[in-house]
């Protein structure tokens, strides 16, 4: 599989935002999603070896090769449109820094931006983008 896939925390209201971030910044449509809950998030989670545990919100699926935290959040900024790109220059910053920040937002997402009871569910022009 050549997709870019984008694993992320389905009852995450600060999640769901930057899936719909991503998908308004991804005009050539380079990005499908799943979430970490769905049958096929987890499926990859374990290709991969992440736990969930430790990475609960981004991960982004780059054939056989997985990102996680500030990596994938860069990685996925190289393909989305405008000037977005340009934050992948953060890559050269080392990553255990990168994720200090990274993680403090991830830690603290639910008491900031709150939680869904259940995963977000695609309009019927954006279905064929997700996965599951």
């Amino acid at each position: 599989m050549n997709s870019k896939i984008i694993l992320f925390d389905g009852v995450c209201n600060l999640c769901n935002g930057a899936i719909n971030f991503i998908i308004k910044q991804d005009s050539s449509g380079v990005f499908k999603f799943t979430s970490l809950q769905s049958e096929t998030g987890m499926r990859l989670l374990q290709k991969h070896n992440i736990d969930p545990e430790k990475t609960d919100s981004i991960i982004l699926v780059e054939g056989d090769r997985a990102s996680v935290k500030s990596t994938a959040a860069l990685r996925i900024s190289r393909f989305l449109d405008k000037g977005y790109p340009l934050l992948y220059v953060f890559m050269i910053v080392p990553g255990f820094i990168r994720n200090i920040v990274y993680d403090f937002i991830a830690k603290n997402r639910y008491k900031w931006f709150g939680k869904k009871e259940s995963c977000m569910i695609p309009t019927p022009e954006l279905k064929s983008r997700f996965l599951d």
